[in-house]
């Protein structure tokens, strides 16, 4: 059984992704993290490209290590009851970490089996949870990791916070449940700029996702929050 997976993101009316672009008031963030919040989910995931801004640069290989492959079983470091977890899908091992928290909340790295044993040393030494979800990290099974988020550490509510690639892959396999858009009242215009829904490899022939709306709500900040039942998703 997977967690109940929901979608959160802020997007511009044609929607693009890059706040940074739309000179957007602090006041506004702090409404995405009140909405977020309503959700009271037990976990957020974000893609590698997106998790980069909270680690401290890519790891690196230490010189003289053995290369030793090491144990390519799940690990679960020791948390605090209660805690809500950040989850990093990295599949290949190339961010650094300078702690075992993003912001407060445990980490969890989500692998493939070919990252460098040298990496699954760090996160050891960092006191890391991590699990693997594929025999190569370009084939990562999104399926399993959703299973052992829920049978390892308890998640049953996932705040998807990814950036294009994460989210579309996510919904192209079917395995988003709703949708909560910030739609911020700026037009981002930019060609090649990250969109909410970006699908890797084959043009899709139809619509990937079938929307119910529940719930429109203006927000003090001029921003729209909408509220959608995925009712159909996947190819």
């Amino acid at each position: 059984m997977k967690p109940f997976v929901i979608c959160h993101m802020m997007p511009s009316v044609d929607g693009r992704l890059r706040t940074d672009r739309w000179n957007v008031s602090e006041r506004s963030h702090q409404q995405y993290e009140r909405t977020a919040n309503t959700y009271d989910a037990d976990a957020w995931l974000s893609g590698r490209k997106t998790m980069e801004e909270f680690a401290s640069g890519h790891w690196r290989r230490r010189a003289g290590h053995n290369g030793k492959r090491a144990p390519r079983t799940d690990f679960v470091a020791p948390t605090a009851r209660g805690k809500r977890f950040a989850i990093s899908l990295d599949p290949g091992g190339k961010l650094a970490w300078k702690s075992n928290e993003v912001e407060g909340d445990p980490l969890i790295e989500v692998l493939g089996e070919d990252v460098p044993a040298g990496y699954i040393d760090f996160l050891r030494e960092k006191g890391i949870s991590y699990i693997f979800a594929g025999k190569k990290g370009s084939e990562l099974n999104l399926r399993t990791v959703l299973d052992k988020l829920r049978r390892k550490f308890g998640i049953k509510q996932l705040m998807l916070e990814g950036g294009g690639e994460t989210n579309g892959t996510f919904i192209h396999q079917g395995l988003v449940d709703e949708l909560s858009l910030l739609v911020t009242p700026v037009a981002d215009g930019a060609p090649g700029e990250p969109a909410l829904f970006d699908v890797e490899g084959a043009k899709p022939k139809k619509a990937i996702a079938r929307l119910r709306l529940k719930a429109v709500r203006k927000i003090p900040t001029g921003m729209v929050w909408l509220k959608c039942k995925v009712q159909r998703n996947g190819r």
